[in-house]
């Protein structure tokens, strides 16, 4: 487990995938390991009532919005505290991560990002890439029963976690994960594309995997991070196009990535 409040640095703040690899290759988890163990009070309740409510299938369904089909995942809840592990990383497999992924990093990088990256999670709060974590199916939309909507558990909690992250902080999360915790002067990105007209337009299809370029190139660097200035001095020599629009927030304009593909990877 690492003090992340006290190791400064630049961090990437992450959501989550509902998609995730099955099994793992560490032993079962272990709550005391986790990074940020301010949250684990909430984290054994909501495991607990999880792992409870998946011995009622049809409650579960209605709780996690899922059909039968995805019974297995439920049957994944009950197994949290005897399952196998995966680091973060390696756990998570949507868009986003499956970019920040190609090429595969190496072990140098892997330790760099096990650190910086930090993925919201509706389970498990604030983790850093490196937590083993198992198989699980529990999103920002879920509501167990008896219990607060996840941004009301998680709130307080969170947001004093955040607070104390020492160095430069770049958001990348999605909405419904960034509304569990605000991070104090963050840096926002958003993705564009240039229209013929030299209009900046939002990208939506591809917006995740560009993200995932992004965090790959920020959370795996040898560069020092220090402010928005160094992370612009990042971007621009591994050929991104950003532009600073305010105090802490930049447009990357992903015209050229969209082009040439998004699973490059940028060192």
């Amino acid at each position: 487990m690492t003090d992340h409040a006290s190791v400064a640095g630049v961090y990437v703040l992450l959501p989550p995938s509902e998609t995730k690899s099955k099994g793992g290759t560490a032993p079962a988890l272990d709550l005391d390991g986790l990074s940020f163990p301010s949250l684990t009070p909430i984290r054994s309740r909501l495991i607990t009532e999880t792992v409870r409510l998946a011995s009622d299938v049809n409650a579960a369904r209605a709780a996690l919005r899922i059909s039968a089909a995805k019974d297995g995942e439920i049957r994944g809840n009950a197994a949290l505290l005897t399952g196998p592990t995966l680091p973060a990383l390696s756990r998570y497999t949507g868009v986003l991560y499956t970019a920040l992924q190609t090429p595969r990093i190496s072990k140098a990088e892997a330790s760099r990002a096990d650190h910086r990256l930090l993925i919201t999670s509706a389970l498990f709060g604030l983790i850093a890439g490196g937590d083993r974590i198992p198989a699980y199916r529990i999103s920002a939309g879920s509501r167990l029963p008896g219990m607060p909507t996840m941004t009301m558990l998680w709130r307080d909690a969170m947001s004093a976690v955040l607070a104390g992250l020492e160095g430069p902080v770049l958001d990348l999360r999605s909405g419904a994960y960034a509304s569990f915790a605000p991070a104090p002067q963050a840096i926002t990105v958003r993705v564009v594309t240039m229209t013929r007209s030299g209009e900046r337009k939002p990208v939506s299809h591809d917006n995740k995997a560009i993200k995932g370029v992004l965090a790959r190139l920020v959370g795996t660097t040898r560069a020092t991070i220090d402010d928005l200035s160094g992370l612009l001095r990042v971007t621009y020599r591994a050929g991104l196009v950003v532009k600073r629009t305010g105090p802490s927030s930049i447009d990357l304009d992903a015209t050229n990535q969209l082009r040439m593909g998004t699973a490059q990877g940028h060192r």
